[in-house]
Parts: structure tokens; C-alpha cells; sequence
């Protein structure tokens, strides 16, 4: 009768876990200014209980997290915005010369060393596309504001989210403390230690991910983005800001800065002095990433394969956009964290410590170990029936 109801209790579970995934995957398009927002209140709890632990109450706390928050992130926006447009019309203006730089020196080493058929490059067709799709930004954002500004529902619906989202955070972060509790009430007793285990496991992971990530981001971008500018690169800055984003997946940030890096002091200055000056502030960027920001930071407790979090990011994306994007490291942080629990369930269960009958096929099994470590083993195979008989 026990496991009967066990079982019962488990399909219960497992149906209320699908109907909120269900839900989920159906509100992905609304779901944006609140998964925005509680990202901001995650990130600021910690904040605002050690405001709270100098005797401030947890609404002044919120109130003065959240002014600082909103500056920075005003600030960086009204810091990045001018950069990043003088960045892409520098791109801009400097295609002709990464297209000459392609035509006569680019092309003709790849065809000289991998025997490549010269009509396969038509450098000006590539650079016209590049063109385009770099022009465009500008006319697909005008085209998106002047199809909002036509709408009226959609020039209401763009403003709703963007003030939702500060006002959503603000209050998140004001109850965090009380909706935690009111959710660990509301869980079956039965489980309650179990889910309250998991959480704690999953808020350490995520702690260090999502504060820590961030940190190694900002730090990395504005290393490579002020190494390259010192340098001389005139795209420097918008490489280092690409190099630090792309550096949450392992070895993307690195990879794209630096084959954008030499390819742009090859086109500006064509020596190989500025194409070791960026083979150096590169080497340089990963070692304070391996052996400083990310032990510092981050840490281990993570345990992310890099093809995992690649799996993550792209699964995450196909299934909810940039939602998915979004939450896909965090989310796969916390399956993490489940995995490892049901790995240790398993390993204390009988199905992984009960001993098996003895196999009749196999006699004998003997394990040497040799000075130098090697292990040898020599098994001896009973004789089958037809083998016993014979005299």
C-alpha cells in the first residue's frame, strides 16, 4: 500500500512539474520583463539582507539597492550606446579596406596553401553583403521604432515592459525573503527537506555563476577592449566588448576577439609587430581568466562541460528565443545540481550496491598491480559443458 501511494505521489509530482514547464513554454513571449527583473532582484537579495543585518529595514534596503542597480545600469547604457555606434561606423567606414586587405592578400594565401578554385571568392559580392547587412542595422531599427510608433497597442506594449521591468524588480526584491517562505510552506511536507536541500545547493551554484559570469565578463571586455585600444587598434574597444560577452560560453569570447583582433591589425598596420602585441594581450586575457578571475570568481562548484553549455545556449534559445538564451546557463546550472542529487540517490540504492549471483561463466578473476602502477587482469573462463565432458 506504501508504494502504491509512493507511486501515486510520485506521478502527481511529475504531472505538476510538466504543467509548469507547459506553462511556461506557452507564456515564453509575456514572460520576458519578469525574467529580466528577476534576475536584477537575484542579483541585489544579497545586498539587501547585509543592509538589513546593519539594522535597516528590508523596504529601505530594497529602496536603496535598487537606486543603485538602476544608476549602473543607466550609466553603462549611456556609456556604451555612444561607443558602440562609433565603433560600427568605424567597421563601416573601414570596409573598403578589409575588402583590399581580403582581395590581394587574404584570398590568395588560402588559395596558394589549400589549392582552392580562385572563382570561389568574389570578394566584391562578400563585400557588398557585409555592406548591407552592416547598413541595415540602422534601417532595421528605424523600420522597428517606426512600425511601433504606427501602432498604438504595440508603442504601449514596448513601454509597459520597459517600466514593468524596474517596478517588478523593485518588489521582488522588497519580498524575495517572503515569497521563499511562502513557497517552502506551500510544499508537501514530505518533500519539503528535499526541495529546501536542492534549493540551497542550486542558489550557491547559481550565486556564483550569475554574480560571478558577470564580473568575468565585464572584466575580460574591458581588459581586451583597453589592451587593444593601447595597441592602436581603432576597432579595439567593440572587439574587446564582443571577446568579454562571448566569453560565458568557454573559449567563444576568446576565439572570435582574436581572429577579429589579428585580422584588424593586419588590415590597419600589415606587420607582425601589432599582430604579436595581439597574440600577447590575448595570451595574457586567458591566463587572468583561468588562473584568477574564474577561481576567484566563479569557482568550481559549477561542473559545466563546455559542449554542455553550448548544448544549453542552443536548446535554450530554440525552445523559448532569447528568453531561453537567457536563462539557459542558470537553468542548466540547477539540472546540474539536480543530476548530482539523483547520481547520489542512485549510488546509495540497492539497485547500485545489491551484489549479483555469481556469473557461472566467469571462474576467476585476478588483479595484479605492478610497481609502475599498471593493473593487470587475468580472467579465467569455466569450461563450458561440451569441454567438461571431453576426456
Amino acid at each position: 500500500m506504501n508504494h502504491e501511494k509512493d507511486t501515486a505521489r510520485h506521478w502527481q509530482m511529475l504531472a505538476i512539474a510538466a504543467v509548469i514547464v507547459y506553462l511556461i513554454w506557452l507564456l515564453s513571449p509575456v514572460l520576458m520583463p519578469f525574467a529580466v527583473a528577476g534576475m536584477l532582484a537575484y542579483l541585489g537579495d544579497p545586498l539587501a539582507d547585509r543592509l538589513e543585518r546593519l539594522g535597516l529595514s528590508r523596504a529601505w534596503a530594497a529602496t536603496i539597492v535598487f537606486m543603485v542597480l538602476m544608476v549602473v545600469l543607466v550609466g553603462v547604457l549611456l556609456l556604451l550606446i555612444p561607443l558602440i555606434a562609433r565603433q560600427v561606423e568605424n567597421v563601416i567606414e573601414n570596409l573598403p579596406r578589409y575588402g583590399e586587405w581580403a582581395q590581394n592578400t587574404a584570398w590568395p594565401w588560402l588559395q596558394a596553401r589549400l589549392h582552392l578554385d580562385p572563382r570561389m571568392f568574389d570578394s566584391d559580392r562578400l563585400l557588398a553583403a557585409i555592406k548591407a547587412h552592416l547598413g541595415s542595422i540602422g534601417g532595421v531599427a528605424s523600420t522597428v521604432l517606426g512600425k511601433v510608433s504606427r501602432s498604438g497597442l504595440g508603442i504601449v506594449m514596448w513601454l509597459t515592459n520597459l517600466v514593468l521591468i524596474p517596478v517588478v524588480a523593485f518588489y521582488l526584491l522588497r519580498d524575495w525573503d517572503r515569497l521563499v517562505g511562502t513557497i517552502d510552506r506551500m510544499l508537501p511536507r514530505s518533500i519539503q527537506p528535499t526541495i529546501a536541500y536542492l534549493a540551497r545547493e542550486s542558489d550557491k551554484v547559481l550565486g556564483a555563476f550569475v554574480r560571478g559570469q558577470l564580473l568575468v565578463m565585464l572584466a575580460l571586455g574591458v581588459f581586451y577592449g583597453t589592451g587593444l585600444t593601447l595597441m592602436g587598434l581603432s576597432v579595439g574597444p567593440l572587439i574587446g566588448m564582443v571577446a568579454g560577452l562571448l566569453s560565458f560560453v568557454p573559449y567563444l569570447g576568446f576565439i572570435v576577439g582574436f581572429a577579429g583582433a589579428i585580422i584588424a591589425a593586419l588590415v590597419q598596420y600589415g606587420d607582425w609587430t601589432h599582430v604579436l602585441l595581439v597574440c600577447g594581450v590575448f595570451i595574457v586575457g586567458q591566463l587572468l581568466e583561468g588562473y584568477v578571475l574564474v577561481p576567484k570568481l566563479v569557482g568550481d562548484k559549477i561542473g559545466l562541460h563546455p559542449v554542455a553549455v553550448i548544448f544549453a545556449v542552443l536548446a535554450g534559445g530554440s525552445l523559448f528565443g532569447f528568453l531561453g538564451v537567457l536563462l539557459a546557463l542558470p537553468a542548466a546550472s540547477v539540472i546540474m545540481v539536480l543530476l548530482r542529487y539523483l547520481l547520489e540517490r542512485y549510488r546509495m540504492s540497492e539497485l547500485y550496491n545489491e551484489e549479483g549471483p555469481d556469473d557461472p561463466v566467469i571462474a576467476e578473476v585476478d588483479v595484479t598491480v605492478h610497481r609502475d602502477g599498471e593493473v593487470e587482469t587475468d580472467t579465467t573462463i569455466a569450461p563450458s559443458g561440451d569441454d567438461r565432458a571431453a576426456p
